[in-house]
């Protein structure tokens, strides 16, 4: 008799997420990630004790993709690292409508929001290339951020379709107008 084939806690996952960039987070269940897998809900619940667990590693998973996304983007050498963090979420959210919306687009309501590596990151580049404090440089970005994910939003949720080279540019302008506000005030 042929050995069963054994379905891996990484194989549901990478499934689970495929049905979400396709239909959306509501895809995740033990049965449509089972038929997807060709199998019984036996394996999923044998690695997930709920499937909340399964959800949270699907999280996990996204951003991962994510950050795959924002290490691209610097890596091309298109933008300074700032503004690539912008236009790699921004991208995102064009290319992985159902990903961004999972991982950006959600409920936070009650939660306690825990900064993001590229939240810091970006925090401490704001702070190093305008000689703010920390405090000054988190409220810029903030400010920032909410501007491009009003865009990004728009863009998951084919509100509105823009080029990339118009983007870059409307970034650019918030983030001068911003910054020169901001340093005004330091003077």
């Amino acid at each position: 008799m042929p050995p069963k084939v054994k379905i891996t806690k990484m194989d549901i996952i990478e499934t689970a997420l495929e049905l979400v960039r396709q239909s959306g987070e509501a895809a995740i269940n033990a049965r449509s990630v089972a038929s997807a897998l060709g199998c019984s809900t036996q394996p999923v619940f044998s690695n997930f004790a709920t499937i909340e667990e399964l959800k949270s590693a699907v999280l996990s998973a996204a951003y991962e993709r994510y950050r795959g996304f924002l290490e691209r983007e610097v890596a091309s050498g298109k933008y300074p690292q700032y503004k690539a963090f912008g236009m790699a979420y921004v991208r995102f959210a064009k290319e992985e409508r159902e990903l961004f919306k999972l991982l950006f687009m959600c409920d936070r309501n009650g939660e306690e929001l825990i900064p993001t590596t590229d939240f810091e990151e970006s925090v401490e580049i704001i702070m190093n290339s305008n000689g703010v404090s920390k405090e000054k440089a988190e409220r810029m970005h903030f400010e920032v951020w909410v501007w491009v994910h009003g865009i990004a939003t728009m863009l998951a949720t084919s509100f509105l379709e823009l080029d990339y080279e118009l983007i870059s540019k409307m970034v650019t302008d918030v983030y001068m107008g911003i910054r020169a506000r901001h340093l005004s005030e330091e003077n």
